[in-house]
């Protein structure tokens, strides 16, 4: 019962005709293969919906990572750009490009100082998938799992060599179409 229930109100929030661009929030989880634990992000995300199986995504979010018990600390502004392609009114895969704008703050060894901080640029990958659910006449919220491929370079740290930046993103959103 509960299984019919949901997919009516999802194909007939699908069914309606709803306008092609839409902004919103976005909040999310992100963990690096080789960073000391996963961190929040936060930012906003535009979605043009260009037909029923095609859509374009841009957004910009706010994430940190730590690495080697916090000996480096990366403060990164990933600016994003996906193409969507909707397999059910309701689902999609995702592929894109990232630029992430980072700061790399080193910690001097063996004290809580803060060392040197530098400023990067780096292109990244994504691919995944996600769900747009009706909530309400004009808005929708969004769930996606993606897997982003970054590989920073760090050549002022000799141990950093063998980081593999790369990891999982999970983020929801709240989309209200103009």
């Amino acid at each position: 019962m509960l299984i019919i229930l949901f997919s009516s109100l999802v194909f007939a929030g699908a069914a309606q005709a709803q306008p092609a661009l839409a902004f919103g929030p976005q909040l999310g989880l992100f963990k690096a293969q080789d960073a000391d634990e996963g961190e929040y992000m936060f930012g906003g995300l535009a979605r043009l919906k260009l037909s029923k199986s095609l859509a374009v995504q841009g957004a910009i979010n706010y994430r940190q990572e730590n690495y080697n018990d916090g000996q480096l600390n990366l403060k990164v502004w990933p600016v994003s750009a996906s193409g969507l392609f909707y397999v059910l009114p309701f689902a999609y895969g995702t592929i894109g490009m990232s630029w992430n704008n980072t700061t790399q703050e080193f910690m001097v060894e063996g004290s809580d100082e803060a060392g040197e901080k530098m400023t990067s640029q780096e292109v990244g990958w994504h691919f995944g998938g996600g769900l747009e659910l009706p909530f309400g006449e004009k808005a929708k919220i969004t769930a996606d799992v993606k897997y982003l491929f970054i590989n920073y370079e760090f050549d002022e740290l000799p141990w950093s060599k063998t980081l593999n930046n790369d990891g999982l993103v999970i983020s929801g959103g709240l989309l209200f179409f103009l």
